[in-house]
Parts: C-alpha cells; structure tokens; sequence
C-alpha cells in the first residue's frame, strides 16, 4: 500500500488529456511507469512508454505492480477487471461516480485475484522524495516533503491541507495515502493505519476523517493497540444528520456515522482530536514524541 519507487506502474487511459498530464508528472518526479493502456492506440509509444490494448497483455511482457485508472465510471468496471486478471498488486481507482453495482463486481474481482483496492474516488498515493501515483500534488515541496508523519485522508484537498500545513511547521510526510470517498472503498482507514504501523519509515500517523460510515469508529479500535501516536481531524462537525455532504459516502444516519460518534471512539482509544486542520500540528505534539 505505501509506494515505492521500483514499484513498476501502468496507466489505464494514458493517452487521455488527464492521464498524459499526470503520467508526465509522476514520471518526472520519479515514479516508474512501465506502460499505458489504450485498445485503440495499442502499439504506439506514449509518454515515452508502450501502450497495450490490456492490461492483460502488458503484464504478459512485464510483471506491473502498481495500475492506476484513468478511466470515465461506465467504463471502470472492465478496466478494473482487467486489472486483476493481469495479477496487478495494487489498483487505484481514481474514478468517481462508478454505479454501485459495478463497485461490488470490481471489488469480488479483487478478492478473487488478491489485488488491493485503493479507491474508488481517490486521489492516490505518495511517498514524499521518491514517487507518487495519481492526481497529488507531490511535486509542490510545500505541500510533499521526506518526513516521519503518515497522513491518510479521504479527501484529497483536505489531505493536501493537513500535508501543506505539516511541511510549514518543519514536518514532513513519510507517506500519504488517499483511501477515497466511495460509500465502498476497498482500502479503509484502519488497513491504512496498519500500514503505517509496520512501517519503519513512519514515526506517527494523521487521520483525516469525514462523517458517514464507520471506518473511523474501526480505526480506533485499532488505534488504541498501536505503538505510535495517532492524531485525527474529522470533517463535518457542523453537518446536519440525515444530509449527504461532500463525499457519496458522508451521509450520516441517526447517531451512526456522526461527528460525535467518531470523535468519541477516537479520543477513547488515545488519538488526539484536533478541531480545525490547523491544530494537527499540536496535537502532534501532544502525541508522547517530536516529530520531526
């Protein structure tokens, strides 16, 4: 889950205006694309690497440990599948809006061939100095710098707030990992925390949460057996329940899923809760070591 630069990437719908722009990008920061797909321009040379009518078919000249889609939701499911029967170890599925039925077929194709999902809905992963893999801006030294703080967020711009925010106080990030904001993603906060957990790199771990959903009441049951300090700002406290805000899956029913709910699990298993995204930095520091 957390990259690594000799990871070996392909590019579903690479020669698209979005996946050329940030092939381009994760190549010149130093991501090892191996390949793109495209049946329609199978064969040619793009962003310097070949492009395959499958996946299938280039895994078949390269094993590909990493694929991230670029692809529109009708056509997610086939490209995800796809994906799997070529044995990809990772998939992030940056695609939004995917109907719900063919989420629950993509993810039953992932258990089936051991592919880990991140997404849908993601904006992707990044490891600060040595690659990234999909639309973070980790290019931006304001925003991304080599650290010891593992960030996972659902949300994309918020995990960049909280980055760019660590990077202006002296800290820097380890990893950062956009788990998404379906209603069904296949990586969920506490997957991610384990991760950061077993991770030599990681000093301690910032949780971006949202209402909807329980992932982050699930978290702080694992939170609370970890070895490193975790501190959490979870989004909507001001949301009325019952209303969908943002994310298809920050909808909050009855007390489930609420602001309070999670704030309570959290803070029962010893993560500090900071109220605004500026007040991470602190609570870092409350957290029992110097993060530096």
């Amino acid at each position: 889950m957390i990259l690594h630069g000799s990871d070996r990437v392909l590019v579903q719908g690479i020669t698209g205006k979005q996946g050329t722009f940030w092939t381009e990008q994760m190549q010149a920061y130093g991501t090892n694309v191996v390949g793109g797909v495209n049946p329609k321009r199978a064969g040619e040379i793009h962003c310097n690497v070949p492009v395959f009518a499958t996946a299938e078919e280039a895994a078949e000249v390269e094993p590909v440990d990493v694929a991230v889609m670029f692809i529109p939701p009708a056509a997610a499911l086939a490209a995800a599948e796809d994906a799997c029967r070529a044995g990809v170890r990772t998939l992030i599925i940056l695609t939004e809006h995917i109907p719900s039925h063919d989420v629950m077929r993509i993810h039953a194709a992932a258990r089936e061939s051991g592919t880990r999902i991140v997404g849908p809905n993601t904006a992707g992963l990044v490891t600060p100095g040595e690659c990234f893999v999909g639309i973070m801006p980790a290019f931006n030294d304001r925003v991304f710098k080599p650290g010891r703080v593992g960030v996972i967020s659902r949300s994309g711009s918020l995990g960049t707030l909280v980055c760019l925010n660590l990077v202006a106080e002296g800290m820097g990030e380890s990893a950062f990992i956009g788990i998404g904001g379906d209603p069904m993603v296949g990586t969920t906060s506490r997957d991610a925390l384990a991760a950061f957990e077993a991770d030599a790199n990681t000093d301690a771990v910032v949780l971006v949460g949202e209402i909807g959903g329980a992932m982050e009441e699930e978290a702080a049951a694992f939170a609370a057996t970890m070895t490193k300090p975790v501190v959490s700002f979870i989004a909507g406290a001001a949301s009325p329940p019952g209303k969908k805000m943002g994310h298809a899956g920050a909808i909050v029913m009855g007390n489930r899923g609420s602001y309070a709910s999670k704030r309570a699990a959290l803070e029962e298993a010893g993560v500090v809760v900071a109220d605004t995204p500026a007040g991470i930095v602190e609570a870092l520091r409350q957290g029992g070591r110097t993060v530096h």
